[in-house]
């Protein structure tokens, strides 16, 4: 794999994505690869031809060896608007009133969050315009995310009478309640400080510098031990869903495995010897 790979390669998705619409285009750089939502023109709507070419791109990207950290972006205006309520509207037309078809799309973005949680690999969004709903979401469902200063975030279902139960899962799970709860009942559009301000965001930037931060942070994560990432990652988000003692008994087992692997022996012998580790590749 070439150092820099400047070749974007197209993700079409699975379902009534035209052959001439790459839904998802990915570069890399070193160990980072850029996944980029290509829906500018829906706003980057989360349609189900999006979503699945986003999740076929995550689930390529767990197998590649090389790839060792994500970055999430998207082209145009808007890093996401949400789900494609167009697409969705349409399906109201089914003897079912839709619920098949309205249960399936949220199954898939379900099956998608989870995915970015679950990933071996840390996933940075780089966001440079508005993340509403789904798309705020998304942001959320990132292991981080840096902001530009012009992004602004929101969870407006209830303005359409939709409320945002599902982004509220990942929304819930970043801030305080007292936050989530406030986006979530008032709809009300958020600035990045203010997102920064609710630990929606850990980084804001220059929209001139947005895409340089978010790299630079991408790249650093990616210089540190491969396996020891992975181990962290996963173990964070388990003891999330525990109690505080189950959660201590849990981390002591992830660390003394931890302690058994080469990187740890390395690393520490490093420390000791004064020296900079080598990590295994």
């Amino acid at each position: 794999v070439p150092v820099s790979r400047a070749k974007e390669i197209p993700y079409k998705g699975t379902m009534n994505a035209p052959a001439s619409e790459p839904l998802v285009l990915a570069t890399r750089d070193n160990h980072v690869l850029k996944l980029t939502l290509n829906r500018a023109n829906a706003r980057n709507a989360l349609s189900t031809g999006l979503m699945g070419a986003l999740q076929f791109a995550l689930d390529d990207a767990a197998k590649e060896h090389d790839v060792r950290v994500i970055v999430l972006a998207a082209n145009g205006p808007a890093f996401s608007s949400g789900h494609d309520l167009k697409e969705m509207t349409a399906q109201r037309s089914q003897a079912d009133k839709g619920r098949a078809a309205f249960a399936g799309v949220f199954a898939q973005c379900s099956k998608l969050m989870q995915t970015i949680v679950r990933h071996p690999k840390p996933v940075i969004a780089q966001v440079q315009g508005i993340a509403t709903a789904a798309g705020c979401q998304l942001v959320a469902s990132c292991d981080l995310a840096v902001a530009s200063e012009a992004a602004k975030f929101a969870t407006p279902g209830v303005y359409i009478g939709l409320f945002c139960s599902t982004p509220m899962v990942a929304l819930s799970r970043n801030v305080s309640r007292k936050h989530a709860m406030e986006m979530l009942l008032t709809g009300d559009m958020i600035s990045a400080e203010t997102a920064h301000r609710f630990g929606l965001v850990n980084r804001i930037a220059r929209p001139d510098a947005l895409e340089a931060d978010t790299m630079k942070l991408a790249q650093q994560i990616a210089a540190k031990p491969r396996a020891t990432v992975k181990i962290g990652k996963e173990a964070f988000y388990n003891q999330l869903e525990m109690g505080l003692s189950h959660a201590y008994d849990y981390a002591s087992k992830v660390m003394t495995e931890n302690m058994l692997h080469a990187e740890a022996n390395e690393g520490i012998s490093a420390f000791v010897e004064k020296r900079d580790p080598k990590w295994p590749e």
